[in-house]
């Protein structure tokens, strides 16, 4: 798309959300029922019983979309001001996709401690906590630390949407593929937010030995270039102890994913791993590896984060149906086994007969997958005992 076009757009639309009144205020008898003097009432029964609130006002169908614009798309530290577009985007899609009501909060600093302490003031407003585009390691630190200190969901979506998009596509991949849950090496290049969560949901998953990857190569405990999130990953990843690089890292693996940087992974590197193997390149807008060069070189599966060629690994695909499922049934907070629900769910909307190497994800319009993956959450919800309806 031309980049003209979207500034044109984004002129004329001069924001992409509105607030829209639910309400009628014609008269002086409206005016008196939706507020003064009679919104009293609603207030006082709030008073008494907090969780009214879920039933006298929108809290119950409300997200924050919280960021502070340091890790932005592809753009990176770009600040607050500069990711509103993005927020807003995904406040549309939240609607779009779920019929839930986002707004977006763009917080004026990089303190995890500041940032914190600002969204547990905010969050009785809110049924749910998106995270966006908060850099990594200081993501993990704000997340953990909003869990512990907020009474609703909180989802780093960068994180933990992506995960379950991938292990999704992973899972049909390795059924097309005919390989053996269990047996498998998989490769994960990219070593933040998005890389960290995919190696804890597919370790979950039991679909095998994960092995992770940053700039400096392989992670193993007591890399000098670890952070303490990376040093903890050490101790659950990389059980033979392997040291080198990526291509070392790659020799007779089964599966690729790349939540890193353009054009890192060559034909050769393919071609060192296991016969038809998968490969999953998400860098963007240049994956690791061009889909056609994967494919050269042997790959049976390949899916990307661009929507031009398919198996597209869309965050739409996740986020809409998860924060539906947990508002549905008044989640408290969001658990590991509710992301693998969703993964396992969103890979089930593709009916077997219709899987293929081009489709082992649904496209971001396919009209069941938030539906599943909300029905799927909101029963392990129910099941772990964190529904509050």
């Amino acid at each position: 798309m031309e980049k003209s076009k979207a500034i044109e757009k984004h002129l004329e639309w001069k924001g992409k959300i509105e607030v829209i009144n639910r309400v009628s205020l014609e008269d002086m008898e409206d005016l008196s029922v939706a507020y003064t003097p009679g919104v009293a009432e609603p207030c006082l029964e709030i008073a008494e019983n907090e969780s009214l609130a879920y039933e006298y006002t929108r809290k119950g169908n409300l997200v924050a979309v919280i960021t502070d614009g340091t890790a932005v798309l592809g753009l990176g530290d770009i600040g607050p001001s500069a990711s509103m577009p993005v927020m807003e985007g995904k406040c549309a899609l939240f609607k779009r996709f779920a019929g839930i009501d986002a707004f977006p909060v763009c917080i004026d600093s990089k303190d995890p401690k500041i940032i914190v302490e600002t969204i547990v003031r905010i969050s009785k407003s809110f049924g749910g906590i998106n995270l966006e585009d908060i850099s990594a390691p200081r993501c993990f630190e704000i997340e953990e630390e909003l869990k512990k200190r907020c009474d609703i969901p909180v989802f780093h979506d960068d994180q933990h949407g992506t995960a379950i998009i991938v292990a999704a596509g992973l899972l049909n991949a390795v059924r097309i593929t005919g390989r053996k849950m269990g047996a498998l090496k998989i490769v994960v290049n990219g070593a933040g937010a998005a890389g960290i969560s995919i190696a804890k949901l597919i370790l979950q998953m039991k679909f095998g030995e994960v092995i992770l990857c940053d700039r400096e190569g392989i992670i193993y405990p007591g890399a000098p270039s670890n952070n303490p999130v990376q040093e903890e990953m050490s101790k659950i990843t990389n059980p033979r102890n392997l040291r080198g690089s990526l291509s070392d890292a790659l020799c007779g693996a089964d599966i690729f994913v790349g939540v890193s940087r353009p054009d890192i992974v060559s034909e050769e590197m393919v071609r060192k791993m296991e016969k038809e193997p998968i490969v999953f390149a998400m860098a963007n807008p240049v994956p690791e590896i061009m889909p056609e060069q994967a494919r050269a070189a042997g790959a049976a599966v390949i899916g990307t984060g661009r929507s031009d060629f398919p198996n597209q690994v869309n965050n739409v695909l996740a986020f809409p149906g998860v924060f539906k499922g947990l508002l549905a049934v008044r989640a408290s907070c969001v658990t590991d086994s509710m992301k693998e629900a969703a993964a396992r769910a969103l890979a089930d909307v593709i009916p077997a007969s219709e899987l293929s190497p081009d489709y082992v994800l649904p496209d971001a319009f396919h009209p069941k997958a938030a539906e599943a993956i909300a029905e799927a959450v909101a029963k392990e919800a129910v099941r772990l005992g964190l529904n509050r309806i």
